[in-house]
């Protein structure tokens, strides 16, 4: 049985609270699945609990395996869908019943179509607005998404879902990555899913024309940290298995890292003249390198001032 709690209107804090204690497992990776030019090997690692990690290409993966069945946490791209389902396969018998978006980007949810056919699809409001709709990306264009890839229950600050032995809470964070982000908590394994709201080891892509802000993102991600205990376990929208130590360094560049902006700017310097300490230089070695984060955070930065 699966039931759907909506937790409107509660805190942060008061919406994640669970009684049950932590499970004790540590992260063992399982198998990679073979490779096509198409679709990148899949790594599969046991996170606590029922709950896995799922690597690919893309956006990270949550699965939770059990007596309930299966719920997913994003999909990736659609040409890796056969692989993935290949290693949630693996990982026991049971149906795919859930899946759960923490936003609209592609590398999260090019596969909603595919998967959306066997789950039930949650995620924010917006989230299904922009996947109803074409969205820009840069000079291209995201097309609308097929109607079977489209959420089917959406929420405006979060929803409880009782599967495989625990509440695993859904909840909104406004305006950080995109105007639809959610994390998604399994209160008894301690684990957590942040979406794009982690960046492990690396500057953030902050959507600004998607509803990103990031001095929201730097908020939210605070707020995320006071309500986990210290032995969570953290999956990121990117990068590896981390941990509340982890996410407390990448909160520390954040607010480091906008701080020196923001002088730089009072200073009346453009982005192309402003320079961050040598040490954040291993965080611009991913997606985002270090001119394009100084350029998100000055913009982000100016539309708050002009507002």
């Amino acid at each position: 049985m699966i039931r759907l709690i909506a937790c409107a209107g509660a805190s942060l804090l008061a919406c994640t609270h669970s009684p049950r204690a932590p499970a004790a497992d540590d992260p063992a990776p399982a198998p990679r699945v073979g490779a096509s030019a198409d679709a990148p090997a899949i790594t599969v690692t046991h996170v606590a609990g029922p709950v896995h990690m799922i690597e690919g290409r893309g956006g990270n993966i949550g699965v939770s395996v059990g007596a309930d069945g299966k719920l997913m946490i994003d999909d990736q791209f659609a040409p890796l869908a056969p692989a993935i389902e290949q290693a949630i396969d693996r990982l026991g018998d049971g149906p795919l019943r859930l899946l759960v978006n923490t936003h609209f980007h592609g590398d999260h949810t090019g596969g909603n179509p595919i998967f959306g056919k066997r789950a039930l699809i949650v995620a924010h409001d917006n989230v299904r607005k922009r996947l109803a709709a074409p969205q820009p990306r840069g000079d291209a264009v995201q097309p609308a998404m097929a109607p079977e890839g489209l959420p089917v229950v959406t929420f405006a600050e979060s929803v409880t879902l009782h599967f495989n032995g625990e509440p695993i809470r859904v909840i909104h964070l406004p305006h950080g990555h995109t105007d639809g982000d959610s994390i998604v908590y399994f209160t008894g394994s301690h684990v957590i899913h942040m979406g794009d709201h982690y960046f492990n080891g690396r500057f953030p892509f902050i959507d600004l024309a998607a509803g990103g802000d990031v001095v929201q993102y730097t908020a939210n991600v605070a707020k995320v940290i006071e309500m986990l205990p210290p032995d969570a376990k953290v999956i990121p929208g990117h990068g590896p298995l981390s941990d509340v130590a982890g996410l407390r360094a990448f909160h520390a560049m954040l607010v480091a890292t906008t701080a020196a902006i923001r002088a730089q700017m009072q200073q009346g310097k453009r982005p192309d003249q402003i320079v961050l300490d040598p040490k954040w230089a291993s965080w611009g070695q991913g997606f985002v390198p270090t001119d394009r984060w100084i350029a998100t955070v000055y913009e982000s930065l100016q539309r708050s001032a002009a507002q």
